[in-house]
């Protein structure tokens, strides 16, 4: 009888644990989905890095974590008073981090649209800034290897192509808030990764 009992109350310690442990779990796999929604469904801008994505996911995540589990807690404790108060917590985080990954999802196919329309935008804008950079790059630039574009604005852009010197690249600034774009040499020579850092979401390769 004993021990019948003790098997019961082991078994009732297991669901209450598991049932309070899910906030961890689920936040290690949604910051990986949430990253590659960014990264491929973002809800403003343009495209960005994976690497950029995972920091921004992460950090989200980190504050639905801090915020939510108190208050959302308290307020299933309201309507389920039995549930011890880590349990309830650990179960409001949990459905944070889920409905902080749906938004991300409904906001990213809202942005869709103009999502296609920023891509064949820097599609033109890396293709007329090479056109442009074989005719000005001086013989060490040339011929033209791997561009690194960086939307620098709403509708500035900065292509640059890599020389014998990898503090010195040939940039040109394109600006597309004008009917025909407006394309110069940017006298700033430091690449894109010195300027606008290494993982900066506004950076495409090309």
């Amino acid at each position: 009888m004993a021990e019948r009992q003790a098997i019961a109350v082991w078994r009732s310690r297991l669901r209450w644990r598991l049932s309070g442990a899910w906030q961890w779990p689920a936040f290690a796999v949604l910051t990986v989905v949430d990253a590659v929604v960014l990264a491929r469904l973002p809800f403003s801008g343009g495209r960005a890095n994976l690497l950029g994505c995972v920091l921004a996911a992460g950090l989200l995540n980190l504050i639905v974590v801090a915020t939510i589990p108190r208050m959302g807690g308290w307020v299933i404790r309201r309507r389920r008073p039995h549930l011890p108060r880590e349990v309830a917590a650990d179960q409001a985080g949990t459905v944070g981090l889920v409905a902080l990954c749906a938004l991300l999802i409904v906001g990213g196919v809202a942005h869709r649209p103009a999502l296609r329309a920023n891509d064949g935008r820097l599609s033109s804008v890396i293709r007329e800034s090479r056109v442009f950079a074989a005719h000005r790059a001086p013989a060490r630039y040339l011929p033209l290897h791997d561009s690194d574009t960086w939307q620098a604005g709403p509708s500035l852009f900065r292509t640059c192509y890599p020389g014998p010197d990898p503090r010195r690249d040939f940039c040109v600034l394109v600006r597309t808030d004008e009917p025909a774009m407006i394309k110069r040499v940017d006298p700033d020579q430091r690449p894109n990764a010195t300027i606008a850092g290494p993982d900066n979401p506004g950076r495409a390769d090309g």
